[in-house]
């Protein structure tokens, strides 16, 4: 059997191994595959049964092309690159990483807000450039500084990264407040569950940690952002389409956001005419949250076992049943 790796670069840059799946046939890794060629995404599959896929899509036209592919998985969650429905039609089992990154991405979250707060990164420059020693002062700040003790977050999609958010900010003396579709017993022991208008009400901190739907694109638009409080900071390491950037920036450079961490965009890697990118008080970082070498292992590790369900007739994690 022969099994392709498109783009694996980024899940494994050289600090984890590829050699568990050789176990099941040859093994060609691509560090990186165009993604708008799919005549070079083609020639790369060539003959393979097995595709594995992060970013590279697998449309209609590759799968009708590359006729010896049995089985595509994904090393991620997400499988929008993947026509999956069509492939579904075909008889091909797309697989995904369902769970990996809960720990890293709900830390990631706080990460960024603690940046706010502090701006650790920005004071630590100032101290190497030799301002502290040079200081009239014995101290100083460049920003306000704020404590998130008997303040509120509100978490938006409260599956288990939100409730590992949430459990970080309760850790932390934060009141969590929760909207979902879904409200759970486990949910219920870290937050309050509350509809979105509450939520968005009486939140001094809202974390987006919700699928991308189509009713969840767009959610952080100029109406909500309009109830929210003067002063609110959002969070945002799901996904960029939650946002409607121009309407954030816009309330980033107006002062009624007081700032914005975000992890993801619209588009990535991020366009120079993003405007997000000039807007007041706005974190940006290159989609990293899930990138810790633990989080990593566990994707390599999963991928290991989806292929080995699908060779013994039992495919697993299918996401197009």
């Amino acid at each position: 059997m022969k099994i392709v790796v498109l783009d694996g670069y980024t899940e494994n840059p050289g600090d984890l191994s590829w050699d568990a799946l050789k176990e099941f046939g040859e093994l060609v890794v691509y560090d990186r595959t165009p993604v708008d060629n799919d005549e070079e995404i083609i020639s790369r599959i060539g003959d393979a049964e097995v595709v594995y896929t992060n970013k590279t899509p697998i449309n209609k036209h590759v799968i009708d092309t590359c006729k010896n592919m049995k089985m595509i998985s994904l090393l991620a969650t997400g499988y929008n690159v993947v026509d999956y429905q069509y492939a579904k039609e075909k008889g091909i089992p797309v697989t995904n990483v369902p769970t990996y990154g809960t720990a890293s991405v709900g830390q990631f979250a706080m990460a960024l807000l603690l940046e706010i707060c502090h701006h650790i990164g920005h004071h630590n420059e100032t101290v190497h450039e030799g301002k502290w020693q040079n200081h009239e002062d014995w101290c100083y700040w460049d920003y306000p500084l704020i404590e998130l003790d008997n303040k509120t977050m509100g978490i938006i999609g409260f599956g288990k990264i939100g409730q590992t958010t949430g459990k970080l900010a309760k850790a932390m003396g934060m009141h969590v407040l929760a909207y979902d579709s879904y409200p759970n017993e486990t949910g219920k022991a870290i937050a309050e569950y509350v509809s979105l208008d509450e939520l968005l009400e009486k939140s001094d901190v809202i974390a987006l940690h919700c699928p991308l739907f189509p009713e969840t694109e767009g959610i952080i638009n100029k109406e909500n952002i309009a109830k929210m409080k003067d002063g609110v900071i959002i969070l945002n390491n799901a996904r960029g389409p939650l946002v409607v950037e121009q309407d954030l920036a816009d309330a980033l450079n107006s002062g009624k956001v007081y700032a914005a961490g975000l992890d993801v965009v619209s588009t990535e890697p991020i366009k120079g005419d993003n405007p997000l990118l000039k807007a007041k008080n706005c974190i940006i970082t290159p989609h990293i949250s899930w990138a810790p070498k633990e989080s990593r292992q566990r994707i390599m590790d999963c991928a290991y076992e989806n292929l080995k369900a699908y060779v013994e007739g039992t495919p697993q994690n299918v996401v197009n049943k």
